[in-house]
């Protein structure tokens, strides 16, 4: 059965939940210390899809191998233009091109929304980093390095920033039309 990329729903939201957990418990991707419950990842989950932001699922026979989703950069109002996003996935689905099926799927939404700039804020980013690699496969570029930004598993970590123009950028105005106007309105999106 291949692999399907579709829109999550709050009834995945136990295998995120455990895709998460995995990642913050074993991982410095996140800097999270102490990985969300159910409820809470539900919390998260509604509060990004009951906004229309995309947010999607890599599943291949009823198993979900992975998810990916764009939330506000920022929550101030003048960077609705921007979103930053995420992408994890389950152990066993490493290294086989998910990341990067979830990561064009989500680019591709983001851009259907209107938005204008995509950024990668990436823990433990180096060069030999996946996430780095699997960004600048993506047209993603450099914005900038905090280094020492994390403590996490007895180490320090840097944190790498990567941004990848959407939309045409700033060279036009933006669409009234667009997710982030709607939102700046106060319109319903959903």
């Amino acid at each position: 059965m291949p692999l399907t990329i579709r829109p999550a729903s709050l009834d995945d939201a136990p295998a995120i939940t455990r895709i998460y957990a995995h990642a913050v418990n074993e991982g410095t991707a996140s800097y999270e210390l102490d990985p969300p419950g159910e409820a809470g990842m539900r919390e998260r989950m509604s509060a990004l899809l009951g906004s229309g932001y995309p947010y999607l699922v890599a599943e291949e026979e009823g198993v979900l191998l992975g998810y990916a989703y764009a939330g506000p950069f920022r929550p101030r109002r003048a960077y609705r233009f921007m979103v930053e996003d995420s992408v994890y996935l389950d152990p066993q689905a490493q290294g086989r091109g998910i990341g990067r099926t979830l990561l064009e799927a989500l680019v591709e939404a983001c851009m259907q929304c209107g938005f204008r700039q995509i950024v990668a804020v990436i823990g433990d980013g180096s060069e030999t980093s996946a996430s780095v690699k699997l960004h600048r496969a993506m047209g993603f570029e450099d914005a900038g390095v905090l280094r020492g930004s994390g403590f996490k598993h007895g180490r320090w970590l840097d944190t790498v920033f990567m941004q990848r123009t959407l939309n045409g950028g700033t060279n036009t105005p933006p669409d009234p039309q667009s997710l982030p106007e709607r939102l700046f309105r106060g319109e319903a999106v959903g």
